[in-house]
């Protein structure tokens, strides 16, 4: 699901904190980087929870003389940039490696990553039973005393004691307690929340990435009351041939509608278009890209220079072709991103999927001999998270075996892994609690602020982090559900919960900044750089080597605002931005290089629903931006207009929501309308351009509106907090308000009124389509979220509980049941349902299919019209290139005009 990976898919805010590997693996990700989303931009494009956003650590931690080891690392990183390497004896026999052993992209079978076992169960353990904590014995030789809280005025050693789950020094310490407007456009899922966009830089979390629970999905759980709990068996025989009959059924009658090949052909022209914006990563000298177009389904990952990258038509240097390495090595690889060692940026640790599906496999590539590395590291098939410390050193959480993920399914142990040492020997310096989301490690090597953080993500929203200084492992003492980040000498801090210290009360949704050495000896002189009022919330931060760049959003339109430190005071600027619409911004300054000319500049992306995205380098301190590349219009937008509207939700709250109105439409009631939503997991659903839904919808008269309903963030924390858990029901309730103001406007009728939604958003039109069918007459349900019973049971489902609630809680449950959709099909004789297409990924390792399997089945059994389409690969995006992108959004496309009784206006 969103986000580590949570539940369904949506527009995402990326994480506050996130490691640098992880931003700038964020645009080179699956479903889209050719140029749908940059980093740091608020609004992803697909539904669904993002992947587990995990909290980055922007600045330092000590490090290591030997770089072998935790306790030298400033000393290996410092002469790592001077261009040197620190003296060391070589461990275990492994030779220092500078990346120059390295071997063809076409690499032979015996090198391919572990086949997938579908033979493993879902879940190791049953749930809530946890997995029995091992004590690992520790390079570092910590000490229980040692692991300190820091942060806090007279700390007492041990002190982390009180903090629950965090086992180092070989201890588990006792109790303590993580799209844009359409959602048919393409754009990466991070792993985590069901269904988000990519994670981008100092943006807002997505939810977390999930770790690989593809290969352990097929042995569902016995439950006598749950006649269709066979189709949970993802590649079971009887499963798979259900499947194969329902999407012959879908098939049939949609593509044999007068319009679908025209609907397939030009969303297929749209996602393959070489006038997409190829959106970069910057490392070092180079920009990094993933492209994708009819040529090149799966991917070229390939790199240019700034000089070039002005150009229109930039000269790329190609890295990886990915289509070219999947045919040579008989696998179905899809691009899943790249951590690359600084500075110099040579020796890359590159993902690959098979078929789109969260977990893959690593493998060491060498960026100067466009090669893979004979030896090198390598990682099988898991949800892994890894992080260089140096040239011959990595952290990494991955599937070790038993015990070594959470109840989640990601991982809850981070160990050191030294070059040719086996995995099995790798050393544990931290871990979590088998009931945690995760753990992870950052690297940050700033020049004179290294650090190194272990960071523990208690669940969606709550987070732990050590900074492992020498010998000795420290917790920062903060907010638990705050999101800290280290930028330079500074500490950032996020609020989602009010804050009194200090005899000061910050209001959640705050940004706080400090000076990390005071901070980290307990003094609390905290400068707000951001205060939210009841229409202004904080979307994201970036910053540059001087400058935090905000993105605000004021009543879900987005500003800019820069705050520099000048003549001993923060100084705030407006950037000057369009009026309307969604805009992101990325730094591209490299915090490893002393001497940085692009220190201060930044990407500004600017687009809405009609005006295709720009975008600018820009340069703080000044409105003049240079336009580097722009979209070109993929509709006819002439006429078009678009509106914000407020409803009145059932307590009185007022929803704001955005309509797109084709040329020449009046308030006339027959209008066929596509309703979006997601709300869920703290991500805003904004104003963002969609070339293929204009295409395929507002250019043949169909009205598409966006609902900014609770659940979201569009209004920050307490629009999220307002409905989670027992409050869940107000995000249905929000959604239907906007549907009955559609309604009452005479936009539409609801025999011309449709709604869809994905992951979350797949559970947000599931509810929907039960408690107010008569509002309705189709649904597409996409990727969904649909028995909340069993939810956290399947695959990254525990993760999830944080936004949801725990059903086995029988209080919980009690309000759980009310809206879970599964538990509340009735009977077709006595409530007419609209009719629904559900759609999923056999491949879908986040949200497992058996959700939309079973409602489907339950659905037809109880008298309903159900069309089910699954693609057999794809993951959470539900596709795995543009070509099964296409055909997927083709039948939905077919399916809305079919139901709503209209024809394509020419």
């Amino acid at each position: 699901m969103a986000g580590a990976g949570w539940p369904p898919r949506a527009g995402a805010r990326a994480s506050t904190a996130r490691r640098a590997s992880q931003a700038r693996r964020q645009a080179e990700t699956a479903d889209g980087d050719q140029g749908h989303r940059l980093q740091g931009q608020p609004a992803g494009r697909r539904h669904g929870p993002q992947p587990l956003c995990r909290p980055r650590a922007h600045a330092g931690a000590p490090a290591v003389r030997d770089r072998r080891t935790a306790d030298g690392a400033r000393a290996g990183l410092r002469a790592q940039r001077a261009g040197r390497r620190p003296r060391r004896r070589a461990a275990g026999g492994a030779r220092r490696h500078r990346c120059r052993r390295a071997r063809s992209l076409a690499a032979e079978p015996g090198r391919r990553g572990a086949p997938l076992d579908r033979t493993r169960p879902a879940r190791r353990t049953p749930p809530h039973q946890g997995l029995r904590p091992r004590t690992p014995r520790h390079a570092l030789h910590l000490q229980p005393g040692r692991v300190n809280l820091v942060g806090r005025r007279g700390a007492q050693a041990g002190a982390a004691d009180q903090s629950g789950g965090v086992a180092v020094a070989g201890r588990a310490e006792p109790g303590a307690g993580q799209a844009g407007c359409a959602l048919d456009e393409p754009a990466g899922h991070g792993a985590g929340r069901p269904g988000l966009g990519r994670r981008r830089r100092h943006q807002r979390r997505d939810p977390p990435s999930r770790p690989d629970d593809s290969h352990r999905m097929t042995a569902p759980q016995t439950d006598s009351s749950d006649p269709f709990l066979w189709l949970e068996d993802v590649m079971g025989e009887r499963a798979l041939a259900w499947v194969r009959q329902r999407n012959a059924e879908s098939e049939d009658l949609l593509q044999a509608q007068p319009d679908f090949e025209a609907l397939r052909s030009g969303i297929r022209e749209v996602l393959d278009s070489r006038e997409q914006i190829p959106y970069v990563v910057r490392r070092g000298e180079w920009l990094y890209n993933l492209w994708r177009d009819a040529a090149n389904p799966r991917g070229l990952w390939r790199r240019t220079t700034l000089a070039e990258y002005r150009k229109p038509q930039p000269a790329w240097e190609t890295m990886i072709d990915v289509d070219a390495l999947g045919r040579a090595e008989g696998e179905n690889w899809v691009w899943a991103g790249a951590t690359c060692l600084g500075p110099d940026f040579r020796c890359c640790l590159v993902s690959l999927s098979r078929g789109g599906a969260d977990a893959h496999v690593v493998r060491e590539f060498d960026t100067v001999d466009k090669r893979f590395v004979e030896d090198g590291f390598m990682l099988p098939e898991a949800k892994t998270n890894v992080e260089w410390l140096d040239a011959d050193t990595v952290f990494v959480g991955t599937d070790f075996g038993p015990g070594s993920l959470t109840d989640a399914g990601y991982p809850r142990l981070v160990k050191r892994w030294r070059r040719g040492q086996p995995l099995a020997d790798a050393v544990t310096v931290f871990e979590a609690r088998p009931d945690d989301m995760m753990a992870y490690a950052s690297v940050d090597r700033t020049p004179g602020f290294e650090r190194i953080s272990l960071w523990r993500l208690v669940d969606f929203y709550s987070n732990e982090v050590v900074l492992l200084q020498g010998n000795e492992a420290r917790r920062v003492d903060k907010p638990g559900d705050a999101k800290l980040s280290f930028w330079r000498e500074r500490v950032l801090i996020e609020l989602r919960s009010d804050w009194a210290v200090a005899g000061q009360t910050f209001a959640r949704g705050s940004l706080l900044v400090a000076d990390a050495a005071a901070y980290l000896a307990g003094q609390r002189q905290l400068t707000p750089l951001f205060m939210p009022t009841p229409t202004r919330s904080l979307a994201g931060h970036t910053t540059t080597r001087s400058t935090v760049l905000l993105t605000v959003l004021d009543d879900v339109v987005g500003r800019v605002e820069e705050l520099s430190w000048r003549q001993g005071a923060w100084q705030r600027r407006q950037v000057g931005t369009p009026a309307h619409g969604a805009v992101s911004v990325s730094a591209l300054h490299d915090p490893e290089l002393a001497q940085d000319p692009l220190a201060e500049a930044y990407w500004l992306n600017t687009t809405d629903f009609l005006s295709p995205d720009s975008l600018q380098l820009g340069t703080t301190g000044s409105d003049e931006r240079e336009t580097f590349k722009s979209l070109p219009s993929f509709f006819n937008a002439t006429g078009m207009r678009v509106e914000q509207r407020f409803a009145s939700s059932r307590d009185g709250t007022r929803v704001p929501y955005f309509v797109v109105w084709p040329a020449g439409a009046q308030a006339d009631g027959d209008h066929p309308t596509l309703l979006n939503g997601y709300g869920g997991f703290e991500l805003p659903r904004l104003p963002t351009y969609a070339g293929a839904m204009g295409r395929a919808w507002c250019a043949h008269g169909g009205v598409f509106v966006l609902a900014n309903i609770r659940g979201g963030g569009e209004f920050g924390p307490g629009w999220h907090q307002a409905a989670i858990k027992a409050g869940k029901q107000k995000s249905y309730d929000d959604f239907a308000a906007v549907a009955e103001d559609l309604i009452a406007w005479r936009v539409t009728r609801p025999a011309r009124l449709a709604m869809r939604g994905g992951s979350n958003g797949g559970l947000l039109v599931g509810a929907v389509m039960l408690q107010r069918p008569e509002l309705f007459q189709a649904v597409v349900c996409q990727v969904p979220l649909l028995d909340m019973r069993r939810y956290h049971k399947l695959l990254a489902g525990a993760s999830w509980m944080a936004e949801y609630g725990d059903p086995d809680d029988p209080t919980q449950w009690a309000t759980i049941s009310k809206y879970s959709p599964y538990q509340n099909v009735p009977d077709a004789a006595r409530v007419k349902l609209p009719r629904v297409l559900f759609t999923t990924s056999t491949r879908d390792d986040r949200v497992h299919p058996g959700h939309a399997r079973k409602m489907a089945a339950l659905m037809r059994e109880q008298g309903h019209e159900v069309l089910y389409w699954e693609n057999l690969e794809g993951g959470h995006g539900g596709a795995a290139d543009n070509e099964q992108r296409a055909q997927m959004m083709a039948l939905e496309y077919a399916f809305l005009w079919l139901q709503l009784g209209a024809a394509l206006e020419r």
